[in-house]
Protein backbone atom coordinates (compact mmCIF):
# COMPACT_ATOMS: atom_id res chain seq x y z
CA UNK A 1 0.00 0.00 0.00
CA UNK A 2 0.68 4.07 -0.48
CA UNK A 3 1.83 5.67 2.67
CA UNK A 4 0.28 9.11 1.58
CA UNK A 5 1.68 10.62 4.43
CA UNK A 6 5.15 9.68 3.14
CA UNK A 7 4.53 10.60 -0.46
CA UNK A 8 3.23 13.74 0.74
CA UNK A 9 6.42 14.77 3.06
CA UNK A 10 8.39 13.55 0.07
CA UNK A 11 6.52 15.83 -2.09
CA UNK A 12 7.11 18.59 -0.08
CA UNK A 13 11.13 17.77 0.14
CA UNK A 14 11.32 18.53 -3.60
CA UNK A 15 9.31 21.66 -3.23
CA UNK A 16 10.66 23.26 -0.25
CA UNK A 17 8.71 26.45 -0.75
CA UNK A 18 5.03 26.18 -1.69
CA UNK A 19 4.56 28.45 -4.58
CA UNK A 20 1.51 30.66 -3.80
CA UNK A 21 1.47 32.41 -7.10
CA UNK A 22 -2.40 31.38 -7.32
CA UNK A 23 -5.48 33.62 -7.70
CA UNK A 24 -5.50 36.20 -5.35
CA UNK A 25 -9.40 37.11 -5.10
CA UNK A 26 -10.42 33.89 -4.93
CA UNK A 27 -12.15 32.24 -2.43
CA UNK A 28 -14.62 29.18 -2.09
CA UNK A 29 -17.00 28.53 0.92
CA UNK A 30 -18.00 24.77 1.81
CA UNK A 31 -22.11 25.73 3.37
CA UNK A 32 -23.38 23.57 6.31
CA UNK A 33 -26.12 26.38 6.44
CA UNK A 34 -28.59 26.77 5.22
CA UNK A 35 -28.80 23.71 3.00
CA UNK A 36 -31.42 21.05 1.93
CA UNK A 37 -31.97 17.66 3.12
CA UNK A 38 -33.43 14.81 0.18
CA UNK A 39 -37.22 15.92 0.92
CA UNK A 40 -36.29 19.87 0.19
CA UNK A 41 -36.63 21.23 3.69
CA UNK A 42 -33.57 23.70 4.98
CA UNK A 43 -31.27 21.96 7.44
CA UNK A 44 -28.11 22.49 8.82
CA UNK A 45 -25.64 19.56 7.83
CA UNK A 46 -23.03 18.26 10.03
CA UNK A 47 -19.63 17.99 9.27
CA UNK A 48 -17.35 15.80 7.24
CA UNK A 49 -13.64 16.34 8.02
CA UNK A 50 -12.42 14.35 4.59
CA UNK A 51 -14.19 17.20 2.73
CA UNK A 52 -12.46 19.73 4.98
CA UNK A 53 -9.00 17.77 4.03
CA UNK A 54 -9.47 17.44 0.18
CA UNK A 55 -10.96 21.06 -0.47
CA UNK A 56 -8.37 22.78 1.46
CA UNK A 57 -5.42 20.16 -0.70
CA UNK A 58 -7.65 21.52 -4.08
CA UNK A 59 -7.22 24.99 -3.12
CA UNK A 60 -3.72 24.65 -2.46
CA UNK A 61 -3.22 22.96 -5.15
CA UNK A 62 -4.86 25.88 -7.61
CA UNK A 63 -3.72 28.78 -5.61
CA UNK A 64 -6.99 29.68 -3.74
CA UNK A 65 -6.43 32.42 -1.28
CA UNK A 66 -8.82 31.30 1.37
CA UNK A 67 -11.40 27.91 2.20
CA UNK A 68 -14.26 28.90 4.31
CA UNK A 69 -16.01 25.80 6.23
CA UNK A 70 -19.10 27.47 7.23
CA UNK A 71 -21.49 26.49 10.08
CA UNK A 72 -23.56 28.24 12.72
CA UNK A 73 -23.50 24.31 14.80
CA UNK A 74 -20.85 25.49 17.66
CA UNK A 75 -19.92 21.51 18.31
CA UNK A 76 -19.30 21.28 14.74
CA UNK A 77 -17.22 24.40 14.42
CA UNK A 78 -15.59 22.72 17.70
CA UNK A 79 -14.46 19.73 15.19
CA UNK A 80 -13.57 22.12 12.56
CA UNK A 81 -11.06 23.16 14.96
CA UNK A 82 -9.43 20.51 16.41
CA UNK A 83 -8.96 19.00 13.00
CA UNK A 84 -7.32 22.43 12.09
CA UNK A 85 -5.32 22.40 15.08
CA UNK A 86 -4.17 18.42 14.80
CA UNK A 87 -2.85 19.54 10.96
CA UNK A 88 -1.44 22.83 11.72
CA UNK A 89 -0.61 23.23 15.33
CA UNK A 90 -0.49 19.60 16.69
CA UNK A 91 1.50 16.11 15.86
CA UNK A 92 -0.53 15.83 12.11
CA UNK A 93 1.81 18.90 11.29
CA UNK A 94 4.99 17.69 12.56
CA UNK A 95 4.61 14.51 10.74
CA UNK A 96 2.38 16.02 7.27
CA UNK A 97 3.86 19.43 6.77
CA UNK A 98 2.34 19.44 3.70
CA UNK A 99 -1.25 18.62 4.83
CA UNK A 100 -0.32 21.40 7.10
CA UNK A 101 0.29 23.72 4.42
CA UNK A 102 -2.84 22.99 2.86
CA UNK A 103 -5.09 23.26 6.18
CA UNK A 104 -3.92 27.02 7.31
CA UNK A 105 -5.85 27.77 4.34
CA UNK A 106 -8.93 26.70 6.31
CA UNK A 107 -11.11 29.51 8.24
CA UNK A 108 -14.05 28.66 10.38
CA UNK A 109 -17.07 31.08 10.09
CA UNK A 110 -20.19 30.64 11.37
CA UNK A 111 -22.45 32.49 8.42
CA UNK A 112 -22.20 33.31 4.82
CA UNK A 113 -22.41 37.12 5.95
CA UNK A 114 -18.98 36.72 8.22
CA UNK A 115 -17.35 35.34 5.27
CA UNK A 116 -18.08 38.44 3.08
CA UNK A 117 -16.98 40.82 5.89
CA UNK A 118 -13.97 39.50 6.47
CA UNK A 119 -12.53 38.77 2.87
CA UNK A 120 -13.81 42.80 2.00
CA UNK A 121 -11.91 43.44 5.15
CA UNK A 122 -9.09 41.38 3.58
CA UNK A 123 -8.71 43.10 0.38
CA UNK A 124 -10.63 45.85 0.61
CA UNK A 125 -12.71 45.22 -2.77
CA UNK A 126 -16.38 44.02 -2.94
CA UNK A 127 -17.01 40.97 -2.94
CA UNK A 128 -18.77 39.18 -5.93
CA UNK A 129 -20.70 36.20 -4.78
CA UNK A 130 -21.12 32.78 -6.83
CA UNK A 131 -23.48 29.56 -5.94
CA UNK A 132 -23.07 26.24 -7.36
CA UNK A 133 -25.86 23.36 -7.75
CA UNK A 134 -25.63 20.32 -9.35
CA UNK A 135 -28.95 21.60 -11.21
CA UNK A 136 -29.83 23.52 -13.81
CA UNK A 137 -31.67 27.31 -12.51
CA UNK A 138 -32.43 28.38 -15.91
CA UNK A 139 -36.02 29.65 -14.30
CA UNK A 140 -34.08 32.20 -11.59
CA UNK A 141 -34.03 35.56 -13.09
CA UNK A 142 -30.07 34.77 -12.57
CA UNK A 143 -26.83 35.38 -14.14
CA UNK A 144 -25.68 31.82 -15.06
CA UNK A 145 -22.09 31.65 -15.78
CA UNK A 146 -19.51 29.01 -17.10
CA UNK A 147 -16.03 28.50 -15.74
CA UNK A 148 -14.82 30.16 -19.06
CA UNK A 149 -16.48 33.20 -18.32
CA UNK A 150 -15.94 33.39 -14.32
CA UNK A 151 -12.30 33.08 -15.05
CA UNK A 152 -12.04 35.49 -17.32
CA UNK A 153 -13.65 37.90 -14.37
CA UNK A 154 -10.40 36.68 -11.78
CA UNK A 155 -8.68 39.80 -13.67
CA UNK A 156 -10.37 42.19 -12.15
CA UNK A 157 -9.82 44.02 -8.60
CA UNK A 158 -13.37 42.80 -7.20
CA UNK A 159 -13.13 39.25 -4.88
CA UNK A 160 -14.81 35.97 -5.73
CA UNK A 161 -16.47 33.67 -3.38
CA UNK A 162 -17.72 30.81 -4.89
CA UNK A 163 -20.08 28.52 -2.37
CA UNK A 164 -20.00 24.79 -2.58
CA UNK A 165 -23.16 23.17 -0.70
CA UNK A 166 -23.41 19.84 1.53
CA UNK A 167 -26.36 17.45 2.15
CA UNK A 168 -28.08 18.01 -0.87
CA UNK A 169 -27.25 21.16 -1.70
CA UNK A 170 -27.93 25.04 -1.03
CA UNK A 171 -31.14 26.36 -0.38
CA UNK A 172 -32.85 27.63 -3.15
CA UNK A 173 -33.05 30.89 -1.22
CA UNK A 174 -28.85 31.35 -0.73
CA UNK A 175 -28.83 30.68 -4.06
CA UNK A 176 -30.91 33.64 -5.35
CA UNK A 177 -29.08 35.97 -3.20
CA UNK A 178 -26.08 35.47 -4.95
CA UNK A 179 -24.42 37.51 -7.63
CA UNK A 180 -24.03 34.42 -10.50
CA UNK A 181 -24.68 30.91 -10.47
CA UNK A 182 -21.90 28.47 -11.96
CA UNK A 183 -23.48 25.72 -14.54
CA UNK A 184 -23.09 22.24 -13.26
CA UNK A 185 -20.64 19.93 -13.93
CA UNK A 186 -21.55 17.89 -16.41
CA UNK A 187 -20.32 14.44 -17.02
CA UNK A 188 -20.86 11.83 -19.95
CA UNK A 189 -23.80 9.89 -18.66
CA UNK A 190 -27.30 10.89 -16.59
CA UNK A 191 -25.56 10.25 -13.33
CA UNK A 192 -24.80 13.59 -11.51
CA UNK A 193 -24.32 13.02 -7.84
CA UNK A 194 -20.28 14.25 -7.10
CA UNK A 195 -19.03 14.44 -3.69
CA UNK A 196 -18.64 18.19 -3.02
CA UNK A 197 -15.35 18.13 -2.87
CA UNK A 198 -14.87 16.23 -6.33
CA UNK A 199 -16.99 18.80 -7.61
CA UNK A 200 -14.58 21.87 -6.37
CA UNK A 201 -11.77 19.82 -7.33
CA UNK A 202 -12.95 19.84 -11.28
CA UNK A 203 -14.25 23.49 -11.18
CA UNK A 204 -10.92 24.77 -10.11
CA UNK A 205 -8.74 22.21 -11.90
CA UNK A 206 -11.29 23.63 -15.27
CA UNK A 207 -10.72 27.22 -14.04
CA UNK A 208 -6.93 27.16 -13.96
CA UNK A 209 -7.20 25.23 -17.43
CA UNK A 210 -8.45 28.52 -18.58
CA UNK A 211 -6.62 31.08 -16.96
CA UNK A 212 -3.75 29.20 -18.65
CA UNK A 213 -4.72 29.67 -22.16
Amino acid sequence: MVDNALLERTNLDNNESVDRHGIDNLYVALIHYPVSNKKGSTIASALTTIDMHDIARASMTFGVRGFYVITPLMDQQVLAHEVIQHWTDGIGGELNPFRKKALELIRVVSTFEDALMEIEAERNQPVITVATSAIEHSSLNKNIITTQELSKKFTSNESYLIAFGTAWGMASTFIQNCDFILEPVYGRTGYNHLSVRSAVSIILDRMSRNLMN
